[in-house]
């Protein structure tokens, strides 16, 4: 007899094996035929020139992980306002609820706000432009031999 952690372990185990099976039934069955355009790194639809090392601006992943963040205050917002607007729901409690919900949206959404605001006020959301600085890599490889293979690439 098993004990409930045992049906966790078989649980997990058959999993891995149902994703070993699947991954390996897919590699024979998936066609495979590379070829120079499959090889190429893609860039947003834009060609990349040049070396890849340079300065990115950091900047949008702090504008990136605000935006989730406020999405996720809709994805709470949303299902509140559809509870909280039934008239009916509101009657069969008296009213009481309707303005504990009220004072817990106002309270996250107070939270939200400040950190908001903090965010501003220690400037995470200005945009600087920090000059760009190319890297000055040590390489055996002489800088013309890049640019004849980039060149060459660019033809194409």
């Amino acid at each position: 007899m098993l004990s409930d952690f045992g049906y966790i372990l078989l649980f997990v185990i058959a999993g891995l094996v149902l994703l070993g099976v699947v991954l390996t039934v897919a590699k024979f069955l998936r066609p495979d035929n590379p070829n120079e355009e499959k090889l190429t790194t893609y860039e947003s639809g834009e060609d990349p020139l040049g070396n890849a090392n340079i300065q990115f601006n950091v900047r949008f992943y702090v504008v990136a992980l605000v935006f989730v963040l406020f999405e996720v205050e809709l994805l709470f917002l949303f299902p509140w306002a559809i509870v909280f607007g039934n008239e009916e729901l509101i009657e069969q409690t008296n009213g009481q609820w309707g303005w504990f919900a009220m004072a817990e949206m106002t309270v996250f959404i107070g939270i939200l706000i400040f950190g908001l605001a903090y965010a501003w006020a220690k400037g995470y959301l200005d945009w600087v432009i920090p000059k760009p600085q190319i890297p000055e890599i040590k390489s055996p490889v002489p800088a013309d031999l890049y640019k004849k293979v980039n060149e060459r690439y660019q033809k194409k």
